[in-house]
């Protein structure tokens, strides 16, 4: 594995930024698509593909509550599979069903709890509600985590804010992905997560 490349993950192209037009030495990129579903399916494949040394996942996320703004960079302590049906007690899931993934390689980023439900949070109470577990929202981090624990490759994500979470977030995310994406790029090259050596 000395020689072995690190995989790039984004849910779609614009979140690498133009990293897939030019990967940085060592890294290979490549694209989940959207839900945690499509990124555990299409992790394990490019793991298949590529046998990777690492993973770094990179994407955006919106935030809950006053812990995280806009333009926050962060990094994914743990991936947290949950939906609000189980918090406000509509919905369980089974006990020997697995829910959270912890990272397993270190980012010089500020570290968060990532909640994954199964679709966008659309208002300001739901958001309210699963800030109690975690401090963002994101689609593909679970799938992701859980395909390279089952393989036994290190992992870790970094998220940009691109929105809070509620009734105004998808104009927020519009009008802002590109930009922060672009921005946590630029923040992990500097701090020389991008390179050939191990994190």
């Amino acid at each position: 594995m000395a020689n072995a490349p690190a995989l790039l993950l984004s849910a779609f192209p614009p979140e690498l930024a133009g990293l897939d037009a030019a990967p940085p030495p060592g890294w290979v990129t490549a694209c989940t698509g959207v839900g945690a579903v499509a990124a555990a399916v299409e992790t394990a494949r490019h793991l298949a593909r590529v046998a990777p040394a690492r993973v770094l996942f990179v994407g955006t996320c919106g935030a809950y509550d006053a812990r995280l703004a806009p333009g926050a960079l962060i990094a994914v302590s743990e991936a947290i599979a949950l939906s609000l049906d189980e918090v406000e007690g509509r919905a369980y899931r089974p006990e020997i069903e697995r829910t959270r993934w912890p990272a397993t390689f270190p980012l010089p980023l500020p570290a968060y709890p990532v909640a994954v439900p199964p679709a966008i949070t659309r208002t300001a109470d739901g958001a309210r509600a699963l800030a109690a577990h975690a401090a963002a929202e994101h689609l593909e981090v679970t799938g992701v985590f859980a395909a390279c624990h089952s393989a036994g490759v290190p992992v870790a994500a970094a998220l940009a804010v691109a929105n809070r979470v509620g009734p105004d977030a998808h104009a927020e995310w519009r009008a802002s992905h590109a930009a922060v994406s672009r921005a946590l790029v630029d923040a992990l090259r500097a701090r020389g997560v991008l390179g050939r050596s191990a994190p």
